[in-house]
C-alpha cells in the first residue's frame, strides 16, 4: 500500500500562476480552481494511489515568490473553491491553521510510515524543506519533473542525512526560506562538518579542536569556527525554524485517507460553476 501526500498550498500557487485566468458568470476568478481540478484528477488516475491526503496552510496564504496584492488575494479567493473541488472528488484535506502545511504532511508522513502494510509514503511538493523527511519508506516526489527523491539521493546531493537538511540550510543559507546563513560557510565545509557532528549545536566553536579528519578536509577552519562562534544564536534560531514539526493532532489511521471515489453529482454541480466538465470522463472510479 502507498500513501501520497499532496501539498495543497504548492499546487494551488502552480495553478493559479501556470493555468489560464476564468472567471464565473458573476465574474469570480476560477483558473486556479479550475486546473486544480486537472491536476488532482491526474493523480487520482494512477493506480496506486487509494490513501491520499492534501494539506493547505492557512487560507493558502503561503507563497515563495513576491506577490501583488492583487495576486496574493486571487490565490487565497480559489482556495474555497480549491476545496470544494476536493470535497465532490472524495479526497481527505487537512486545513493547517496554527502551523504549515509542511508540518502537516511531515507529521502525516512519520505516522503512516510507521504503518506495517504501508509500503511507502510518498509528499508530492517541490519544497526543499520537506527532504527532511526523507526515510527508508518516505520519499519525496516532485510532479513538474515525475522525479522522486530518496533518503539516498538526499546524502548525495548534501552530503547529510536528510534530517539534518535543517542544519545544513542554517548554516549555507536558503534564498526560498529567507534564511540568509552564516557568513564565510558553503555547502562542502557545512556538509563536511555536519556529516561528522550531525548538528550545529554540537560543532565545537574553536577549531583546533574539530576532528582531525574534519580538519583536513576543510579549509579556513579557524575563520568558519570563528563566524560560527559569533553568529551561533541566529544559527540555531534558523535550524529550529527550518525543523517541521511531526507532532499535529491529525487523523492517523489508513480509514481517514482512503479515497472511496468522487461524488458524480456534486462534481456535476461544481463544474457547471468552473468549468472542467470535460475531465470527469477521465475520473476512475475507486481503485
Amino acid at each position: 500500500m502507498i500513501v501520497h501526500l499532496v501539498d495543497g498550498t504548492f499546487e494551488l500557487f502552480r495553478c493559479f500562476h501556470g493555468a489560464p485566468r476564468a472567471q464565473t458568470e458573476d465574474g469570480r476568478e476560477i483558473g486556479a480552481a479550475r486546473a486544480f481540478l486537472f491536476t488532482m484528477i491526474k493523480l487520482l488516475r494512477r493506480q496506486d494511489v487509494t490513501h491520499v491526503a492534501v494539506a493547505f496552510d492557512a487560507m493558502a496564504g503561503r507563497t515563495r515568490a513576491p506577490q501583488t496584492a492583487d495576486a496574493s488575494t486571487l490565490i487565497r479567493s480559489q482556495y474555497l473553491p480549491a476545496t470544494d473541488v476536493l470535497r465532490a472528488l472524495g479526497v481527505t484535506y487537512w486545513p493547517i491553521l496554527r502551523a504549515q502545511a509542511d508540518d502537516a504532511l511531515a507529521t502525516a508522513a512519520r505516522n503512516f510510515s510507521s504503518i506495517r502494510e504501508v509500503e511507502r509514503v510518498v509528499i508530492a511538493t517541490t519544497d526543499k524543506d520537506l527532504l527532511q523527511c526523507a526515510t527508508p519508506k518516505v520519499v519525496i516526489w516532485d510532479r513538474i519533473r515525475d522525479r522522486i527523491t530518496t533518503e539516498d539521493d538526499v546524502r548525495t546531493r548534501f552530503g547529510v542525512d536528510p534530517p539534518v537538511l535543517p542544519d545544513l540550510f542554517a548554516l549555507v543559507g536558503d534564498p526560498s526560506d529567507g534564511m540568509p546563513g552564516i557568513p564565510r560557510w558553503g555547502l562542502k565545509a557545512a556538509s563536511t562538518l555536519l556529516a561528522h557532528y550531525r548538528s550545529v549545536d554540537a560543532i565545537p566553536l574553536d577549531s583546533s579542536v574539530w576532528d582531525a579528519s574534519v580538519q583536513r578536509n576543510v579549509r579556513g577552519a579557524a575563520s568558519l569556527a570563528e563566524s560560527l562562534r559569533i553568529h551561533h544564536r541566529e544559527a540555531i534560531l534558523m535550524r529550529d525554524l527550518l525543523r517541521l514539526r511531526t507532532d499535529l493532532p491529525l487523523p492517523t489511521t489508513l480509514d481517514s485517507i482512503e479515497w472511496p471515489g468522487a461524488d458524480r453529482a456534486a462534481l456535476d454541480k461544481l463544474t457547471a460553476v468552473i468549468g472542467g466538465a470535460e475531465m470527469l470522463e477521465k475520473l476512475p472510479a475507486r481503485h
